[in-house]
């Protein structure tokens, strides 16, 4: 098989690293890739995710076997329906069932309809309205969503009504994240232990996959912005049998089935991010793709091979297949560039890597590099996920941070806390 991967992240590194396993794939491309990528896979600099129709004139004329959607944005602008009127096998879900990512007022309102377990919430598209709302509510933290997608970063929890009101007028009148404020939700703040669990989903039938736990504040001890994440672990030691049960019954299937009964059946990776809270686990978010960093702590615990699963939800086959796992544990430290998830300089010089390449359990997925003269060079706000796998999670941790150490450049900072509980 030729296989197209869509994106340029550590979460397609991984998704790559994990399709070229199987005998059955002979070729990888990815639109545009990274410097990193570029070892497992034939880079296309010259085509962006957006660029759908030079997507699909490449799938064609290279007879492209499958092509993997696998950023929000081109989901969101409906690649995958492209490809698959032109004849195009895609790993995905369509324009409409991606609206579950690509709007969080789409996606609370699904809850609430179909009596999913989320936060109350109430959703604006004036900035006064959603202000006064807030100030009548007076319950702090309070949490706001821009409605769109926001590179994951669309989300602000407001500590009093200062800082709310602030948040309110950048995303509605400031416009920071552009047409994705257009609308905004206000929710209540949940707290307990959150989990992400990623999904396969063939429109009718769920397989859940391994637990994890994303850690997306930029500092130890959950301090500093929001990011894309710094990293995560697996399995999440919060998410019991117990709570796996109840999560299907009252969280996965419903969701699956609220989509078909809006005809937007979803097909391809589904992310239910969790909180654990007092009344029972409740829904903070959905996303219509594989995320990341939890990725590249799932991925590598996969013993069925990535490709017979993606055949099976692309084919409606999902029912037909077991999907086997190992029993390790895994963790991935990001490494970020100085001023992540802010303004940050590109361009530093990355050294050690080839320490790493001979370590056992150990990966290194490539999110923002590139290659000049043989050197790897960074090329964005996260640039590296090294991922260890071990017996235990304490194992992981200290295989990953002994791994990590080896790695040199500047202005380059992670988090020295990833899995502390």
């Amino acid at each position: 098989m030729k296989i197209l991967m869509i994106g340029s992240g550590g979460r397609e590194h991984a998704l790559i690293k994990k399709l070229k396993e199987s005998e059955k794939v002979s070729h990888l491309y990815c639109a545009p890739g990274n410097g990193g990528i570029s070892l497992d896979a034939q880079c296309l600099p010259e085509i962006g995710p957006l660029d759908s129709e030079k997507i699909l004139a490449f799938s064609q004329k290279n007879k492209i076997d499958l092509v993997f959607v696998a950023p929000d944005d081109p989901l969101a602008a409906g690649l995958v329906d492209l490809l698959e009127k032109n004849g195009i096998k895609a790993f995905g879900p369509n324009k409409r069932a991606a609206q579950i990512e690509a709007s969080k007022v789409f996606a609370k309102n699904l809850m609430k309809k179909h009596s999913i377990p989320t936060a109350e919430y109430e959703v604006f598209e004036k900035s006064a309205d959603a202000i006064n709302y807030i100030e009548q509510q007076n319950s702090y933290p309070t949490v706001i969503k821009a409605d769109g997608l926001a590179l994951g970063k669309g989300v602000i929890i407001a500590e009093n009504f200062e800082s709310a009101k602030a948040a309110v007028n950048s995303i509605m009148e400031k416009k920071i994240f552009g047409q994705a404020g257009k609308q905004l939700v206000v929710e209540e703040y949940l707290s307990g232990p959150e989990v992400s669990i990623l999904a396969f989903v063939d429109g009718e039938s769920i397989i859940p996959m391994v637990s994890s736990m994303d850690h997306k504040r930029a500092y130890d001890g959950d301090k500093g912005p929001n990011t894309g994440g710094m990293g995560a672990i697996s399995p999440n030691p919060f998410y019991d049998e117990k709570t796996s049960q109840y999560c299907m019954e009252h969280i996965f299937k419903p969701t699956v089935r609220a989509m078909s009964k809006e005809s937007r059946p979803f097909k391809g990776c589904l992310y239910f991010g969790l909180m654990l809270t007092m009344e029972g686990p409740k829904v903070i978010e959905y996303n219509a793709r594989f995320g990341d960093p939890e990725t590249q702590v799932v991925l590598p615990r996969l013993k069925t091979p990535l490709i017979d699963i993606v055949l099976a939800v692309t084919d409606s086959k999902l029912s037909e297949i077991k999907i086997e796992w190992d029993d390790k544990a895994c963790v991935c430290i990001v490494l970020a560039s100085g001023g992540y998830p802010g303004d940050y300089e590109e361009g530093y010089q990355i050294t050690g890597l080839e320490k790493l390449a001979k370590l056992n359990d150990v990966e290194v997925y490539h999110s923002g590099t590139s290659i000049k003269n043989g050197d790897f060079l960074s090329s964005g706000g996260r640039v590296l996920g090294v991922s260890a796998k071990a017996d235990t999670l304490d194992q992981a941790l200290s295989k990953a941070y002994s791994a990590i150490g080896e790695i040199k450049m500047k202005s380059g900072f992670y988090r020295k806390d990833i899995g502390a509980m």
